[in-house]
């Protein structure tokens, strides 16, 4: 077991990332609020920068404007429009539109409003 796998703040950050379905983005920003982390991108940036989990769906995390974090043109930056466009996601000049917001709800945001 690895040293981030073992800290319970980075396995709630992993899961929120998990959480995220195929074809949906989310900023840093949510991910931490979803996590129960308000006011902690950055950890959660950091965390990213630091995945070695092949499987973690990295690439659907982005900035709160939607521009990928990486330099544009980096090969960091055209893996991840390279994963957002299998998947579906429209990305033009590095940005993606990002869910509207909805008091930090990333639940409502990516799966829109409860419904009876």
């Amino acid at each position: 077991m690895d040293a981030v796998s073992a800290d319970p703040i980075a396995e709630r950050i992993l899961a929120a990332i998990r959480a995220v379905p195929r074809g949906a983005v989310a900023g840093y920003g949510q991910i931490a609020r979803r996590a129960g982390l308000p006011g902690r991108a950055r950890l959660v940036a950091r965390l990213l920068s630091g995945n070695d989990d092949p499987a973690l769906p990295w690439h659907r995390i982005l900035r709160s404007d939607g521009r990928i974090a990486f330099p544009a043109g980096s090969r960091g930056f055209r893996e991840q429009v390279r994963r957002l466009r299998a998947e579906g996601v429209v990305v033009d000049k590095g940005r993606v539109r990002m869910p509207p917001a909805t008091d930090g709800d990333l639940d409502a945001a990516l799966w829109g409003p409860a419904r009876d």
